[in-house]
């Protein structure tokens, strides 16, 4: 018992002087329910801190790197000055398209003047797009038994065997196989090229090579040159053969809208479409079919409406009540998926509907709205009661001769006698009438619209506008998208049930089918801002007119002349350089859109395109930092985009948040912006930089240009030497006109040699002058009357002002990339190495230079880690550590930015950490950042850095240690997976108190250009009662679903399968028990509802991220305060001389798990009414647009044109028609 006691009594005593030891341990002052010591946590920030910087310091070098820019200046950056330039070389080049399609215009309409009494050669052999061959294609057979003839032409079909023609690649036409010695021709499925009309165009037309090699001769840097003709053919040049997007040739060059804008000025149109009961199965799909063909041949300079008509008039989407909208991309989806839907029901009052056609558009010409030139009214229904004349003399006949409303009719249906009273419509108002008994014929008839709208504009004939369009991808159809997203989701079912006969029920675990579920919507938010899918463009276009003596008669449009004009050759003459980093330039069009911009957009999961991916509005993509809710424009943004589109020219300074890496990070910065005309154009060029380090710029000085240096006998293609160095690949630095390099270095070294020989001069301008002007300012000054083309003046070009700084920033870097300090008997070299795991230090300057030195081998031109670094890092200033970097310099000069993968959780690889330090360089009391210097280490060595400086502290269950980085992300946990995901995700609770202590601010970020999937399946109430077979669908649908089921599990118990599941299943080691319970049933059909295709349609919306951004004081209170047991479990800190914070969590206190804070986006709820949509609430709040200068709607002598329609094919069998009129008078 005494042992005992004394036992008891010696452990109370031992742990008494525990207790004495620890609380007067140094730098261990325990304060009263403080678990998390404050001072031990800073020691460790403080020493990690100064760990990582001395590596930076070394490894980088900055402080050498700064002292080599001090010969160097700095300067002011005048805005004003430098739109002015970039619209000016802008304008020049746009004058060189529309010079070289004006000259096709001439030649065309000459060319088919003098060949128009040549007879059509239906042998005629040309260069088909679709059937030409190589050299080493097999030549395909002769067609045996040829048919004797063909049911739809109605004569005998002619075979021609296909032209061979050499194809070679060329990079500036995005690497397809061309040839500059001719053109090539694409004809539509739906035109038969044989026929006399189309032939005899092909023939003529032919002549166009000639003008197209010259003007390609005079011009190289132009794209595609073509002449599309109004019987739906298109001539290319160069020639190339056509690729095929989808299974079917859905390319039509009249549906373009650089052909229909050309072909037609602006337009209002109403649509009216028969809503009697008679509208049904076959005459209801022609109709349908009609009215989408029509909405395919607006743009956005064109306004719209459809009303279906029966007692009433409605229109298809009941929030466009009364009014047209505009003709946007997302607009027509709308009003296609509301045709879709419609029904008809009742008798149709056409009286009733042509009244409010009339009455919408004169209410639309009176308020200044719509399109302000061309109206008209079309007509779908299959046969009218009567004439209603007294409607039209009541609103179209006011002013004869003049109908300033045209009635276009469509009949539809076989059995139709009575046609006289819908035909009448169409001919009494300067119109056409088509009637169409099949699907496959609306095409064609629709498009004969198309020359009618253009009457005007032929009797005119010396009026040609010059037509600009919005961007657009180079696809053969806008409905690929649909086609892409529907083949998408099928790909996805098939993977889903093959997946299920490999592991059965698991598949449908919650946390699985959650983990798809996640993956896949994490696919829709991919969303690049470049991309090599599509290649984006503007074509400016003109029309080309009959000019034959009878053509005022039926005032015929040729077709439309056009060429091409890449975003990226626009985006090259901007001179980003002079804009410097986070610097932009964007072009709006007269409708607000964007032409391009860096926030544009187009693109989701990589590979499609978005439902309305070219009518992105110019408030949409610049975000003011004002705290406003979701399209609550900020009223300055407002009247800033009025002067842009007005084409005025000004400058104003706003407050943004500006998103990048893929929206995951935001910078709330104030930024300066300027705006011009860009002349002879629908569009404005807008350049912003931001105000605090974009005001000035690096400059050299008159002794540093490079004539000086090659004088002193310096050869600057020295400064280049080695392999470990890259320039910025989308920058024009120098270009030559007749030559293509493998790669931008290349080309640089070519030039560089060029610049040491005698008689290197500067080009003026990037741009050659427009022949015809050049004609004129040189004919005085030469006898023959010759002026210089591109290729007799100068073949190349070289951005003076670039170049300079490039080889001046490459002279003074020169010893970067170079082993002279990291050799091998460099002691502390190889101890960095050793411990940090550094793979390579890096340079990237302001001129588009990228050096870097490799630490994984000591031979000077070995490849290595460094070849791996360029190839994803050589955009220089474009670079998202170069930007952060600049950033970071004003708010700790001296700081590195940090960051790892968001990925990098998920990664079976080695993680690399990526650090960078921006360098100024300071004169005149003026800075301006130089260069960005930056390392990559191992995470493995950051993570052992880190833990031996925590010891264990951070390795038990009580406490958990975090690095975050300034916008939130885990840059070091104790969980690898966490490593690179947003800390909110993780740790909710404590994530929520950082935002509420001011440690992170929330910045909400809008994206207005997202994409939404609706349901495909119309669950509404009123359709199932409406449709008696509804309930017969839903029991096949049970049927068809029952006998899935029962043939998978057949398939299932076969050897080969079975077999197939047990491999698998010993593979991953482990069998799912087998279930035993009353609900057996239904689990074994639990997959089937899950794995049926759900089809979605791609929709529009808008959608929010909630991104963070770390309060930028360096005092900030909250990083004084201690924990305080579970009030305050944690202790933040930030890391000197870096953007990271030290984070040490209490885990013992209890929190919320279901509390989660996500950077991932948000879908906008804007809580509509009933049937209302997006495009119903964007409708609502439309913004100012400028019409199109040019405007011609009629002509005097319009009125003597008596074509007004045809009837049923255009090669119909005479004879039918006759007995077809006989039979219609009879019966």
């Amino acid at each position: 018992m005494a042992w005992s006691y004394g036992r008891t009594w010696w452990h109370l005593c031992l742990s008494l002087l525990l207790c004495v030891f620890i609380c007067q341990a140094p730098g261990v002052n325990l304060l009263p329910g403080e678990k998390i010591n404050y001072n031990l946590v800073h020691s460790w920030a403080d020493k990690l801190g100064m760990e990582l910087f001395h590596l930076g310091d070394f490894i980088t070098r900055r402080k050498e790197v700064q002292e080599s820019f001090k010969e160097a200046k700095v300067v002011s950056r005048n805005g004003a000055s430098i739109v002015d330039s970039m619209a000016k070389e802008i304008e020049m080049m746009m004058d060189l398209k529309v010079s070289a399609v004006r000259r096709i215009m001439d030649t065309a309409e000459n060319t088919a003047l003098s060949h128009q009494n040549d007879m059509a050669d239906k042998m005629f052999s040309y260069y088909n797009a679709k059937e030409m061959l190589e050299p080493n294609d097999p030549i395909p057979p002769i067609p045996t038994p040829a048919p004797d003839m063909d049911k739809d032409i109605g004569e005998p079909l002619i075979y021609v065997q296909p032209k061979v023609l050499e194809l070679t690649p060329r990079p500036e036409f995005h690497n397809t196989a061309v040839n500059f010695s001719v053109s090539s021709v694409h004809v539509p499925v739906n035109v038969f090229d044989r026929a006399s009309d189309v032939i005899k165009a092909i023939q003529w037309s032919e002549n166009l090579d000639q003008i197209f090699r010259d003007n390609y001769k005079n011009d190289p840097t132009l794209s595609w040159q073509f002449f599309g003709s109004s019987t739906g053919f298109m001539r290319q040049f160069p020639a190339s053969k056509w690729k095929k997007d989808v299974p079917v040739d859905l390319y039509d060059c009249r549906l373009r809208s650089w052909y229909m804008e050309a072909a037609t000025s602006p337009k209002d149109i109403v649509i009216l479409m028969d809503g009697s009961g008679s509208m049904l199965g076959q005459r209801l799909d022609i109709a349908k079919h009609v009215v989408n063909t029509i909405l395919d041949t607006l743009g956005t300079n064109d306004f719209v409406n459809i009303f279906t008509f029966d007692k009433e008039v409605n229109s298809v989407v009941g929030c466009f009540e009364d009014t047209l909208i505009q003709a946007n991309l997302g607009n027509i989806r709308e009003l296609k998926e509301g045709i879709e839907s419609f029904k008809p029901k009742l008798i149709a009052n056409y009286t009733a509907a042509l009244t409010r056609a009339f009455e919408i558009l004169e209410e639309t010409k009176s308020s200044s709205r719509g399109a302000q030139c061309n109206q008209a009214i079309m007509i779908i229904g299959d046969g009218a009661p009567e004439n209603n004349r007294a409607v039209f003399e009541l609103h179209n006949w006011r002013d004869p001769p003049y109908k300033p409303v045209r009635v276009f009719t469509y009949l539809i249906g076989k059995e139709v006698a009575n046609w006289d009273d819908i035909r009448w419509m169409a001919c009494e108002n300067q119109g056409y009438y088509v009637h169409l008994s099949d699907t496959a014929e609306v095409r064609e008839m629709v498009l004969n619209y198309i020359p009618v709208m253009a009457r005007p504009l032929v009797l005119g004939r010396h009026d040609h506008p010059v037509i600009w369009t919005q961007v657009y991808a180079d696809i053969e159809d806008t409905k690929l998208s649909d086609y892409l997203w529907d083949i998408k989701q099928c790909e996805e079912q098939k993977a889903d049930v093959l997946e299920y006969w490999q592991v059965q029920d698991r598949m449908l675990h919650p946390k699985e089918m959650a983990r798809r579920a996640y993956r896949r919507t994490k696919e829709s938010w991919n969303q690049p801002v470049d991309s090599n899918v599509y290649q984006f463009m503007t074509t400016v276009s003109m029309p080309i007119y009959d000019r034959r003596e009878n053509a005022t008669r039926i005032a015929n449009i040729l077709g439309v002349a056009g060429t091409d004009v890449p975003i990226n050759e626009i985006k090259k003459l901007l001179s980003p350089f002079m804009l410097g980093v986070n610097g932009y330039a964007f072009i709006v069009t007269n409708n607000g859109y964007v032409l391009f911009h860096p926030d544009f957009r187009p693109i989701f999961q990589g590979y499609i395109l978005k439902p309305a991916y070219n009518s992105v509005d110019m408030i949409e993509v610049e975000l003011l930092d004002d705290d406003r809710p979701p399209r609550d424009f900020n009223p300055v943004l407002m009247t800033i985009r009025d002067s842009i589109i007005n084409q005025s020219t000004g400058s104003k300074w706003m407050l943004v948040k500006n998103h990048f890496d893929e929206m995951k990070r935001v910078a709330r910065i104030k930024r300066q912006y300027y705006w011009t005309a860009i002349k002879n154009t629908p569009f404005t060029l807008v350049i912003s930089y931001p105000e605090q380090y974009g005001v000035s710029r690096m400059d050299i000085r008159a002794e540093q240009e490079i004539h000086r240096i090659n004088i002193k006998g310096t050869n600057i293609r020295s400064f280049f030497d080695g392999k470990r160095w890259k320039i910025h690949p989308d920058w024009l630095f120098c270009k030559h006109s007749n030559r293509t390099f493998r790669t931008p270095e290349t080309e640089l070294m070519f030039f560089l040699e060029r610049m040491s020989e005698p008689g290197w001069h500067w080009p003026a301008s990037r741009s050659a002058m427009p022949p015809e002007h050049a004609a004129a300012m040189f004919s005085n000054n030469s006898s023959t009357g010759r002026y210089p083309s591109i290729n007799d003046k100068e073949s190349y070009y070289c951005d003076r002002q670039l170049m300079q700084a490039l080889v001046f920033d490459a002279r003074v870097t020169e010893w970067f990339s170079k082993n002279t300090s990291f050799n091998s008997k460099d002691d502390k070299g190889n101890e960095f190495k050793q411990r940090f795991g550094v793979t390579v230090a890096f340079l990237a300057t302001h001129s588009g230079l990228t050096r870097w030195h490799e630490f994984h081998s000591n031979m000077p031109e070995e490849p290595g880690v460094g070849e791996t670094f360029s190839q994803h890092n050589k955009r220089a200033i474009d670079e998202i550590w170069y930007k952060r970097a600049v950033d970071q310099h004003f708010i700790r000069e001296e700081s590195f930015v940090y960051s790892v993968p968001f990925d990098a959780g998920e990664s079976n690889s080695e993680i690399l950490v990526t650090a960078s330090h921006a360098i100024f360089h300071n004169e005149g009391g003026k800075s301006a950042p130089a260069a960005v210097v930056g390392f990559q280490f191992q995470h493995s060595a950051l993570y052992k850095l880190f833990h031996n400086i925590t010891g264990n502290a951070c390795a038990v269950d009580d406490k958990d240690c975090y690095i975050l980085d300034n916008n939130g992300y885990v840059i070091i946990s104790s969980r690898q997976h966490e490593t690179g995901r947003f800390f909110g995700e993780v740790n909710g609770a404590i994530m929520k108190r950082l935002v509420e202590e001011k440690v992170y601010k929330r910045v909400i970020v809008y994206d207005y250009q997202a994409v939404c999937f609706d349901s495909k399946n119309d669950n509404n109430a009123s359709n199932t009662l409406l449709s008696p077979l509804y309930h017969v669908m839903r029991l096949g649908k049970w049927l068809l679903h029952t006998a899935l089921w029962y043939i998978v599990q057949l398939v299932h118990w076969t050897p080969g399968v079975s077999a197939y599941s047990e491999m698998y299943l010993d593979m991953n080691g482990t069998e799912p028990e087998p279930e035993h319970d009353d609900n057996s049933q239904v689990k074994n059909t639990a997959w089937l509802r899950y794995l049926t295709l759900h089809r979605t349609r791609l929709k529009s919306c808008d959608m929010q991220r909630e991104l963070y951004t770390l309060y930028n004081e360096k005092d900030n209170v909250v990083y004084n305060m201690t924990a305080h047991a579970c009030e305050r479990p944690f202790v933040v800190l930030p890391i000197p001389f870096s953007n990271l914070i030290l984070l040490v969590i209490d885990q013992l206190c209890p929190r919320d798990p279901n509390l989660v804070l996500t950077v991932n986006p948000q879908k906008i709820n804007y809580h509509f009414a009933v049937n209302e949509s997006l495009a119903c609430y964007k409708h609502a709040r439309e913004f100012n647009r400028v019409r199109p200068q040019s405007c011609i709607s009629r002509h005097a002598n319009e009125s003597g044109i008596k074509l007004c329609g045809r009837s049923c094919s255009i090669y119909a069998n005479l004879t039918l028609i006759l007995l077809c009129h006989i039979l219609s008078r009879w019966l």
